[in-house]
């Protein structure tokens, strides 16, 4: 039974994000300063992280970001990103490029929740649950069908272990969670995966794993990380292990991480 771990993280800040601008698919806004500076910041956080995979939405923004992560790493500077259009943000129709207060009002006018009001053009939540859906299911069946199959991953620096530099980064209650011997084994990472894409989407893909696949989650979450919108840059860290002809098993390590934007990285 192949575990991997997958690293999801929000793209940088854009101007639009900071002005409650609503991009989706259609507005493909560059990064700003702070957006580049966040991506950095999360580059050197992960900078000892071993990946074995990458992936991102093939959107400016999550290209960006993923870029600016990956070249602070000690270890998958050079690795391929596969850029992947399932990973794009909720589409919003006629209100992209447009103040999210429009977007609002046009919910409150048809007598439902913003989160839940799909405009003209735009994607139903249930649409980009789909998406989401499918781009998980693949990972899992990329991991099984690759199992033993070396060349289908960013090669290891010697003596490298992936348990050991994840658990390094994101220390609390994660060594346990990885279930690390003493002697620093570990029943062993298939993958390691980072994946760059977007809040909405985020929401639908961590709603997926949470809701339908039962992921377990810390003690310490509550009902506001859950339900709130990943911040730029956040990261949250899960731990699969996959079974053909089951369903996977998923353990959530953390949810939207920012400890690399407080100044201490």
């Amino acid at each position: 039974m192949p575990r991997f771990a997958l690293t999801v993280i929000r793209h940088g800040e854009t101007r639009l994000n900071k002005e409650k601008i609503i991009q989706g698919q259609g507005v493909d806004e560059p990064l700003s300063e702070t957006g580049f500076k966040q991506a950095a910041a999360a580059g050197r956080f992960l900078n000892n992280v071993q990946f074995t995979h990458a992936f991102s939405s093939d959107l400016t923004r999550t290209k960006q970001t993923i870029c600016g992560i990956l070249e602070k790493s000690k270890f998958c500077k050079d690795m391929a990103v596969k850029y992947d259009s399932r990973l794009r943000e909720r589409k919003y129709g006629v209100v992209e490029g447009k103040p999210l207060s429009e977007m609002r009002a046009m919910a409150k006018a048809a007598g439902e929740e913003c989160p839940m009001f799909a405009p003209p053009g735009g994607e139903t939540l249930e649409q980009v649950k789909i998406r989401a859906k499918d781009f998980f299911n693949f990972l899992c069946q990329y991991i099984l069908d690759g199992t033993g199959q070396r060349e289908n991953f960013f090669p290891r620096a010697p003596g490298s272990c992936l348990e050991s530099s994840l658990a390094e980064v994101f220390p609390v209650g994660k060594r346990d969670s990885l279930e690390l011997h003493p002697d620093g084994g570990a029943p062993g990472l298939a993958a390691n995966i980072l994946v760059v894409s977007h809040g909405a989407y985020m929401r639908s893909l961590f709603g997926y794993l949470i809701s339908d696949l039962k992921c377990s989650l810390p003690a310490t979450l509550g009902k506001v990380e859950l339900s709130s919108v990943t911040p730029n840059t956040g990261m949250s860290v899960f731990l699969i292990d996959c079974e053909k002809g089951r369903e996977p098993a998923i353990q959530c390590i953390c949810m939207n991480l920012q400890e690399h934007l407080n100044g201490k990285c």
